[in-house]
């Protein structure tokens, strides 16, 4: 018996959901905004492995408390209560899936890529990716444990 096309888009959809399951994570003052979902791909379980050389996909659905004309987002690695800057490829917001001016009430979807270079260490750290508004004030900001292997 050959499956149905529908039955293959069902199971795609099935694996690729299970794929990008929403991660348990830490608000650390998300002030502007509130954090819906967080989702980092590949990440199948927790302290997430994040392999030296790969990058990985970072979508985030949250609610907007206020409006903006813009958005930046900042990257760190924290470790041992210290903030490490973290560069990623796209700090624009407004460039990152959210459409500019953010409203107040709406739901956005923000889309990045976290790319984890070679020459990085292999630890276990703290990634934290804050979102702030035109007024350098906290749209979202979270926290998830993850480990960065080769």
């Amino acid at each position: 018996m050959v499956p149905s096309p529908l039955a293959l888009l069902l199971a795609l959809g099935a694996a690729a959901t299970a794929l990008a399951e929403p991660l348990r994570f830490v608000d650390c003052g998300s002030k502007d905004g509130s954090i819906q979902e967080v989702n980092v791909s590949p990440c199948p379980t927790q302290p997430c492995l994040l392999h030296k050389g790969t990058s990985y996909s970072i979508n985030v659905t949250f609610a907007s408390k206020i409006e903006s004309q813009g958005s930046k987002a900042r990257v760190y690695g924290e470790m041992l209560h210290v903030d490490i800057p973290f560069p990623i490829p796209e700090p624009d917001g407004c460039k990152s899936g959210i459409q500019c001016p953010i409203q107040k009430g709406r739901y956005y979807s923000y889309l990045n890529k976290l790319p984890v270079k070679s020459e990085y260490p292999s630890i276990k750290l703290i990634v934290k990716w804050e979102l702030v508004d035109d007024q350098d004030q906290m749209l979202f900001c979270w926290k998830i444990p993850v480990q960065i292997t080769s």
